[in-house]
């Protein structure tokens, strides 16, 4: 038994002496693998040697070689190296070199029947623009490997030169009994005593037509300009008539699209309202307000009153509100898609007359009745939308009728039925009858398809104050009828020698044409089909 427990002592000892020694043998340190590697750098070759598994990165920095900005290797710097070989070292430089050049103007020569036949008139001096160029060069190992621009910016717009080149026309002169102006290709000119006397009156180029108003005395022409900002959609300018120098005077107002207009007055004072430019259709929100300014001949303008402070302005307000004064600037009119009413000057507090279903466009737009005063003060002269019978949506009525809303009382009455949403009416001046009686017409568009009249042509129609003797007058209806817009046409404030009329200037297909409504009689004046606006 004793000698069974030495041999198995002696057993075990043998085991142990054996796991010790394999143990012994596994912890040394084996000898690991050195390899050649070969660095082309900055065009020499270093050679040194590195243990196998060592980075390309690393065996760089052994060898004292750095890798700076865009520098690069290959292999790249985190690959292994485990077996002799080479590593390129590539210096990135980049070079930024910025150039200005000069970008020429281009000369536009317009023709235009404004001017004699083969006369020429420089309109607007040509300025070649500077852009400034910035551009990138790539180097590697000291060799171009690219070139690109990376930025360019317009240090001074080009103006390209215009010069207006006069064309021979065919159209009779037309005496008229007033200086008319009207607007060109952006430009304001005017007619004085015959439509063959004509002269540049603003000549920017950038009128764009929202406001284009005569003053009351003719002596001023209230207009706005497009604006390069493109924060800004419009400036409100005054120009005087009767200026040599044709100087321009800026009443600081901004971004007017429905409205701005003399307020009748010795003082030269004008109203407006306003919007805020916006990204999203149709380009801006109403502030629906109405502020009065006085401006002076040096350019000096103040705030005078505030009749409409910045307001919701109802049902489509967004889109904004059309205002219109009085003959005798107690009050003003407004109208909007969904109300008709005044203001009284002193009270400033809205009066409504109508209240007017709003029209469901389907559309970024929204539709206004339009207003025309009569020049008694007394009436106003509008559109109204009615439902239609029969139909359970009221909004998508296409029915429109032109209406009269007495301001002393009587209820709105309709003298036009199925007229059409566009119908913009137009008082005449006064005619005193033999009978002592205050007279006048009231021009207005027709729509030729009264149950599209969104999309229709118009004609121009004619009737006295109310509602009789209603005619249509303008084109002759085998012709094309005319596109109707808020500012179609303008009376004369004077009658010709003539006939002792008043005529009616109207928009045809981008020309001026001088109608007579008694005798039914009309003249073509323009022939180059750009007028975009006139008044009287």
């Amino acid at each position: 038994m004793r000698l069974y427990h030495f041999y198995k002592i002696v057993l075990i000892a043998c085991v142990l002496v054996l796991i010790g020694s394999g143990c012994s043998t596994l912890s040394q340190p084996s000898v690991q693998e050195e390899i050649q590697i070969q660095i082309d750098v900055d065009g020499r070759l270093e050679s040194i040697t590195v243990p196998s598994g060592t980075t390309a990165g690393d065996t760089l920095s052994t060898a004292g070689i750095a890798l700076n900005g865009n520098d690069r290797s290959e292999p790249a710097a985190v690959m292994t190296l485990i077996e002799d070989g080479e590593i390129h070292v590539i210096r990135v430089e980049e070079s930024i070199e910025t150039e200005q050049v000069v970008i020429p103007f281009e000369v536009i020569r317009q023709p235009t029947e404004n001017l004699p036949a083969g006369q020429e008139k420089l309109l607007q001096a040509g300025k070649n623009g500077i852009r400034e160029i910035i551009s990138v060069r790539v180097f590697e190992n000291g060799e171009e490997i690219s070139f690109s621009e990376v930025s360019s910016l317009d240090l001074e717009d080009t103006v390209n030169e215009i010069i207006l080149v006069g064309v021979q026309s065919s159209i009779a002169p037309v005496g008229l009994p007033s200086p008319l102006v009207y607007l060109s290709n952006g430009n304001a000119w005017v007619m004085d005593q015959s439509t063959a006397n004509r002269y540049l009156l603003v000549a920017v180029g950038d009128l764009d037509g929202r406001v284009f108003s005569l003053s009351e005395d003719g002596e001023w022409l209230l207009f706005t300009r497009t604006e390069e900002d493109e924060d800004i959609i419009n400036s409100l300018w005054v120009v005087a008539l009767d200026d040599p120098e044709n100087l321009l005077i800026e009443l600081d107002t901004l971004n007017v699209i429905h409205y701005a207009d003399w307020v009748p007055g010795i003082e030269p004072k004008f109203a407006f309202s306003s919007v805020e430019p916006r990204l999203s259709a149709p380009g801006w929100q109403a502030n629906n307000d109405l502020i009065l300014k006085v401006f002076s001949e040096n350019g000096w303008t103040q705030r005078v009153n505030t009749l409409q402070e910045t307001n919701y302005g109802g049902v489509y307000g967004w889109w904004g509100t059309d205002f219109q004064f009085s003959p005798g600037g107690d009050f003003v009119a407004y109208a909007s898609p969904d109300q008709i009413g005044i203001i009284p000057y002193e009270e400033a507090e809205k009066e409504v007359f109508l209240e007017i279903i709003p029209f469901k466009t389907q559309g970024d737009w929204a539709w206004m009745p339009g207003i025309g005063m009569g020049p008694l003060g007394n009436v106003i002269f509008s559109v109204n939308h009615a439902s239609q019978e029969g139909s359970q949506a009221d909004e998508e009525s296409p029915v429109f009728d032109l209406v009269a809303i007495p301001l002393t009382g009587g209820g709105v009455r309709t003298l036009v039925y199925d007229v059409g949403m566009f119908a913009y009416p137009l008082p005449s001046p006064i005619t005193a009858k033999a009978t002592g009686e205050a007279s006048y017409q009231v021009a207005y568009l027709q729509a030729i398809f009264p149950e599209q009249s969104a999309t229709s042509n118009y004609r121009v129609g004619l009737m006295d104050r109310d509602g009789s003797n209603q005619r249509l007058v303008f084109p002759a209806s085998d012709s094309p009828g005319l596109q109707p817009s808020r500012g179609w046409g303008a009376w004369s404030p004077q009658t010709t020698q003539a006939s002792g009329n008043y005529p009616l200037a109207v928009i045809y297909e981008g020309n001026i044409w001088i109608l007579d409504p008694e005798t039914g009689d009309a003249w073509q004046v323009t022939g180059d089909g750009r007028v975009g606006a006139l008044d009287w």
